[in-house]
C-alpha cells in the first residue's frame, strides 16, 4: 500500500494510533478521550433560572440565566496562574477571564475591519513616524475611582523599557521607544530610536491577542519586582483596571468575574453596561468532557475543538452554533498559523539541512486527511490567509517554487540529513556520532489532532519522533530547553512585517533565559532587511517595501526558520441556550476566542436568552 495514499482508518490502524492521544499519554500527558456518545439532544427551549454554579461563601447570587460559564487554562485539571493579578506577573495569563478586565487605546477587529477609539481619542504621528502624540479620554477611571491618565500610559511604556527584557513586549519597547511623556493629563508624547509607523496599531492597540496593557502609576510606582509582583488582592480590588469588571473570587478550579456597575463607561454614558453579570471560568478538559459539558448547557462556551469533535458537539444540541454556524468547516481561519518550530541556535536543528529534512518528511496531505478529516488547510508562508496578506503570498510564488514548504520528499530529507553528516542505523533511525536524533515534538493540547499524526510521519522518515504536551511547555520554549515544537504566529493581520519581525535577533537570548519569541534565529542581513520595512510604512503597491520583502522571506525560507503546516482553524463551539448575538459569519463584529484582547468586544454584543 502507497504511504501517499493512506486514508485515514488506514493510517490509525497501521500506525496503532486509535486516538489523537495515544502517544500524549504514552509521555505522561493529559490524553485526549475519545469523544462522548450521542445523547439525547437537550430542550431547545432554556430550563428555568437556576442558581450559580458553584456555592462559594460570601458571593453574591447571579442566577445561571446572568451568568456566562466558559471552559479554557490550566493544565487539564486546575488552573496554574491562580492568584496572578499582576498582567506583568511571571506565569501570568490574561486569557482566563482577565481579558474582561483589561481596556486599550484603541481595539482592532480584524473580522469587521474595524478600528475603536476606546481609552484613547486619537493619535498623529509626525511627518517621518519618529514620534506619536495620543489623546487620552477624559473621564476614564481605574477600578478604584482614581483616574486614569497620560501619566499612567508614559509610566508603563518606560517601565517596560527599564525592565526589559524580563517582562512580555519589553524587549521591543526598550529597542524602538527613546522616551514616553506625559505632557499633561490627557496627552501622551512618544519618542522613538527611529521611525515606527506601525507603532500604535501593533503594540498599543488589542487585536486579536497582542498589545499592551496599562497599569496603574499609583500601584506600580512602588513595585521593585514587577514581574515578582502578584498584583490579586480582592479585598484590597487588586488588581486594578479600567474595564467593567473585577475577580471577587480564585482558586484553582474556579475563578468569579462580577461586573462592576460603577464602571466609567456607563457613568460617562460612553458604553452601556454589559449583560453578563457573572464570568465564571472553569479549567480545561478533555475534549469529552468539554463536549459533555457543554452539550447538557452547563458551560456556554469552551477551547477549540478539533476537526473531528466538534461536529458530535453540534449534532448533539440543536442551541451549538460555530463561526459558520451548524456547517462545517465549523470554525474560522486564526491569526495564528500553525508551523513546525525549532530552537535555531543550537541542538540538532541549529543546522538548516536538519530544518529542511524535517519538513520533506511531513506528509501535510495526509496529516490533513487523517487527523482533520480533510477540513484543515494547508500553508506555505507563516501568515493567515487574510485578504490583506494575499497580496505578499503571490509575490512569494516564484520563490516558493525553489524553496517548496510543502514538499514532501523522503529522497530529498535524506540528501539534507547526509549532508549534516547523519546516517541511519540498523532500524531506520539517523544517527550522528552513535547517537539518534531525537525528536520529542512539544506542543499545546490544541495539537492533539495533528501532533500524533506527524511524529509518527517523522518516525517513519527516521526521527525517534514523538508528540508530548508537557504542563511546562511555554517555559521550554521560552527558555531554549524545547528544541522542536509545534506553535501558532500572533503576528501579522494586514502586514507580514509583524511576523517576520519575530525572527530578528533581539528576541535572540542565550539558552536558560527567557525570549518573546523563540526561534533564536541571528543572521545580520535579515536584521538589515527588517530594520528598513520598520522605518516604512507598510504598502503591498509600494515597489521598495515589497522588494525588501523578497528579500527577507527569502532569508528566511532558505533557512526555514520554521516550517509552515497549516492555517490554525479555531472551532469554538457557542451555546444559545442562555445567550444569543456571538459572534458568527453572519455577525463578524470580531472573532470569537473569548480568551483573546478583544473579549470585551463580545461582552458588549451577548445578549441574554431570558
Amino acid at each position: 500500500m502507497n504511504a501517499k495514499n493512506l486514508n485515514r482508518r488506514d493510517f490509525l490502524r497501521l500506525t496503532g494510533i486509535a486516538t489523537a492521544g495515544v502517544l500524549a499519554a504514552a509521555c505522561g500527558t493529559q490524553p485526549i478521550e475519545p469523544a462522548a456518545p450521542a445523547v439525547e439532544a437537550p430542550a431547545t427551549t432554556a430550563p428555568a433560572a437556576a442558581e450559580a454554579p458553584a456555592a462559594v461563601s460570601g458571593l453574591k447570587d447571579v442566577p445561571r440565566e446572568k451568568t456566562l460559564i466558559l471552559m479554557f487554562g490550566g493544565d487539564g485539571t486546575q488552573f496554574t496562574d491562580t492568584g496572578l493579578g499582576n498582567p506583568y506577573a511571571a506565569g501570568a495569563t490574561h486569557q482566563i477571564g482577565s481579558a474582561a478586565m483589561w481596556e486599550p487605546l484603541i481595539f482592532y477587529s480584524a473580522f469587521a475591519d474595524e478600528s475603536i477609539p476606546w481609552l484613547a481619542t486619537g493619535f498623529e504621528y509626525n511627518e517621518d513616524f519618529t514620534e506619536l502624540t495620543i489623546n487620552i479620554r477624559e473621564g476614564v477611571e481605574w477600578s478604584d475611582g482614581t483616574p486614569f491618565t497620560a501619566g499612567d500610559v508614559a509610566f508603563t511604556l518606560n517601565m517596560l523599557k527599564a525592565k526589559a527584557p524580563l517582562l512580555s513586549n519589553s524587549t521591543v519597547i526598550a529597542a524602538w521607544v527613546a522616551e514616553a511623556t506625559a505632557v499633561d493629563d490627557l496627552t501622551v508624547h512618544i519618542t522613538f530610536n527611529s521611525p515606527r509607523p506601525r507603532f500604535m496599531f501593533t503594540h498599543l492597540s488589542f487585536k486579536f491577542d497582542t498589545g499592551i496593557k496599562i497599569v496603574p502609576e499609583h500601584i506600580y510606582k512602588d513595585v521593585e519586582d514587577v514581574s515578582g509582583f502578584k498584583g490579586y488582592d480582592a479585598e484590597k480590588g487588586l488588581p486594578l483596571a479600567t474595564g467593567p469588571y473585577k475577580i471577587v473570587e480564585w482558586t484553582t478550579s474556579q475563578k468569579f468575574i462580577d461586573r462592576r456597575d460603577d464602571w466609567w463607561a456607563a457613568k460617562t454614558g460612553f458604553a452601556e453596561l454589559p449583560a453578563v453579570e457573572r464570568i465564571l471560568m472553569i479549567p480545561y478538559a478533555n475534549e469529552t468532557r468539554m463536549v459533555q459539558l457543554i452539550v447538557n448547557n452547563e458551560v456556554d462556551s469552551t477551547l477549540s475543538l478539533s476537526a473531528t469533535t466538534i461536529p458530535q458537539a453540534v449534532a448533539q444540541n440543536p442551541k451549538i452554533i460555530t463561526h459558520s454556524g451548524r456547517e462545517l468547516p465549523m470554525g474560522y481561519i486564526d491569526w495564528w498559523p500553525t508551523s513546525m518550530w525549532f530552537n535555531t541556535d543550537e541542538g540538532p536543528y541549529a543546522d538548516k539541512n536538519v530544518r529542511w529534512a524535517v519538513s520533506y518528511s511531513i506528509d501535510r496531505e495526509q496529516m490533513l486527511d487523517v487527523a482533520l478529516q480533510g477540513s484543515g488547510t494547508i500553508t506555505s508562508l507563516p501568515f493567515p490567509q487574510y485578504p490583506p496578506l494575499q497580496p505578499y503570498f503571490d509575490a512569494a510564488k516564484p520563490l516558493l517554487e525553489q524553496y517548496n514548504t510543502n514538499e514532501f520528499n523522503l529522497d530529498k530529507a535524506a540528501e539534507r540529513m547526509t549532508a549534516a553528516g547523519y546516517e541511519k542505523d540498523s532500524e531506520g533511525f539517523w544517527v550522528k556520532d552513535g547517537e539518534r536524533i531525537q525528536a520529542a515534538v512539544g506542543g499545546w493540547q490544541v495539537f492533539n489532532d495533528i501532533g500524533p499524526v506527524i511524529a509518527e510521519q517523522l518516525r517513519k522518515g527516521g526521527f525517534e519522533a514523538e508528540f508530548v504536551t508537557p504542563a511546562d511547555h511555554g517555559t521550554r520554549i521560552s527558555d531554549g530547553t524545547a528544541k522542536i515544537w509545534l506553535n501558532g504566529h500572533g503576528g501579522s493581520i494586514v502586514d507580514p512585517f509583524d511576523t517576520m519581525d519575530m525572527y530578528t535577533s533581539k528576541y535572540w537570548a542565550a539558552a536558560g533565559q527567557p525570549t518573546s519569541y523563540n526561534s533564536r534565529f541571528r543572521n545580520a542581513e535579515y536584521d538589515a532587511v527588517l530594520e528598513q520595512m520598520a522605518n516604512m510604512k507598510p504598502d503591498a503597491n509600494d515597489p521598495a517595501y515589497m522588494d525588501l520583502y523578497l528579500k527577507g522571506i527569502e532569508i528566511y525560507l532558505d533557512n526555514l526558520v520554521d516550517a509552515p503546516i497549516q492555517q490554525f482553524l479555531h472551532r469554538i463551539p457557542m451555546n444559545t441556550t442562555y445567550w444569543t448575538n456571538w459572534p458568527t459569519a453572519e455577525n463578524s463584529y470580531v472573532n470569537g476566542a473569548f480568551w483573546h484582547l478583544t473579549f470585551p468586544l463580545m461582552l458588549q454584543h451577548l445578549t441574554p436568552v431570558a
